[in-house]
């Protein structure tokens, strides 16, 4: 008995030290997104603010790869959901789930898993390059975004108009600092 408990030992600790390493790195990105959820300038032709949360996507997912990525905003939008105050300015709850912005918190999810795989592929390895996923990521939040908000106001153009249009330039800027940053983030996450 004394011989089994060793080798029991040295094999559980290991997965559970990975388990309880990723489930910080997945709460510490989800903590990331909504604290940069918080950098709200609302505008008065849109019903979707400018954030700072895809900024935060980008480089959570490009960090933590596509399932960890995929769970750090599924857990975002889960502790939204339950009522923390973590989505823009500090909204929160199913009624703001239902909203305007329910397209791009599904992109969220979608694109990170995206920019994880691109990344795990070693796109992410240089700022050149990163640009890639975050672009493609980018792709995939407006889409998202842009088709829910469609449905919701009726019609796609109104959609285009108000949720992506006012907000390319500023997703570029985000894009590049999130190239920039990366190679911090990656050591962080280490």
């Amino acid at each position: 008995m004394t011989t089994l408990a060793p080798a029991l030992y040295t094999r559980a600790f290991p997965r559970m030290a990975n388990w309880l390493r990723d489930l910080m790195l997945i709460s510490l990105g989800a903590l990331f997104v909504a604290l940069l959820a918080q950098v709200k300038i609302p505008l008065p032709f849109t019903p979707v603010p400018l954030t700072g949360q895809t900024f935060a996507v980008l480089l959570v997912a490009a960090t933590l790869g596509s399932k960890r990525g995929a769970a750090s905003m599924a857990c975002y939008i889960g502790l939204g959901a339950i009522g923390l105050p973590v989505f823009a300015g500090g909204a929160a709850g199913l009624a703001y789930l239902s909203g305007a912005t329910l397209g791009y918190l599904i992109g969220f999810i979608l694109a990170a898993y995206v920019i994880g795989l691109l990344a795990e592929r070693g796109l992410e390895r240089s700022i050149r390059t990163s640009v890639i996923p975050f672009l493609v990521g980018t792709v995939i939040i407006y889409a998202c975004g842009v088709s829910w908000l469609a449905v919701i106001l009726g019609s796609y153009g109104k959609a285009l108009a108000t949720g992506l249009i006012p907000f390319v330039i500023g997703d570029v800027i985000k894009l590049i600092a999130a190239s920039l940053v990366l190679p911090a983030a990656w050591k962080l996450a280490k």
